[in-house]
């Protein structure tokens, strides 16, 4: 009997399309997301490969289909896609693609408290960080390259194309933020430089109130 799934882990929707296409069993999952470079947008580890297997399965979303040996190996098992599990992976997916959620990144937390590092070293890290996004895209348009040559139609992959435009995006965040703190062109610019430059410390007001109140405590 199938119970209410929690779907907090984006593996199990992977594992359960998965198993939409054929029976496997979880080695074969891993290998066949990893050659897929679904791992791009699925985290994937054996640890909780075969945590969320046992989930979806004590859920009634998948079941064994027997086992299998391979000569001396340890025993396999398959599994499949129950009736219940396909009605699961149609709703939990037209739910993801209809249905904005809100997410908490970790960098737009960072972003969030900027002004308490110094101007300059806020323009150097962002900068670093810049570098680090470009070469990410770089990476990823050379892996659709590649799949495109194995004769692969953008579908298959359009989940890297999202990525790639999603970096694209970032990479020109942070570079007009870099350039707006160099420039000073960034407001606020002139509070944030001259708190650090009379020795910002803990308890004094930081520079993101209005500028009365930031003249009452100088």
């Amino acid at each position: 009997m199938a119970t209410t799934y929690r779907r907090s882990n984006p593996l199990a929707l992977a594992l359960l399309s998965l198993l939409w296409e054929r029976e496997m069993h979880p080695y074969e999952m891993a290998t066949t997301l990893r050659e897929r470079h679904k791992d791009e947008s699925v985290k994937l580890n054996w640890g909780t490969l075969y945590t969320v297997v046992e989930s979806l399965a004590k859920h009634g979303l998948i079941e064994a289909a027997g086992a299998e040996r391979d000569g001396r190996r340890p025993e396999r098992t398959p599994y499949r896609l129950t009736e219940a599990g396909l009605a699961e992976l149609n709703d939990w997916l037209r739910e993801l693609i209809a249905v904005p959620h809100k997410e908490y990144p970790r960098f737009e937390a960072g972003v969030s408290l900027l002004g308490i590092l110094p101007p300059e070293e806020a323009a150097r890290l962002l900068g670093q960080r810049a570098e680090t996004l470009a070469g990410q895209a770089e990476g990823l348009r050379s892996v659709m390259a590649d799949l495109r040559a194995q004769g692969l139609p953008a579908l298959a992959w359009i989940e890297l194309e999202y990525r790639v435009a999603m970096i694209e995006a970032e990479h020109r965040w942070v570079s007009g933020v870099v350039e707006g703190i160099e420039q000073h062109t960034i407001e606020g610019a002139d509070w944030w430089r001259d708190w650090h430059a009379r020795g910002a410390k803990p308890g004094q007001l930081p520079p993101f109130g209005p500028p009365d109140a930031q003249s009452e405590v100088d």
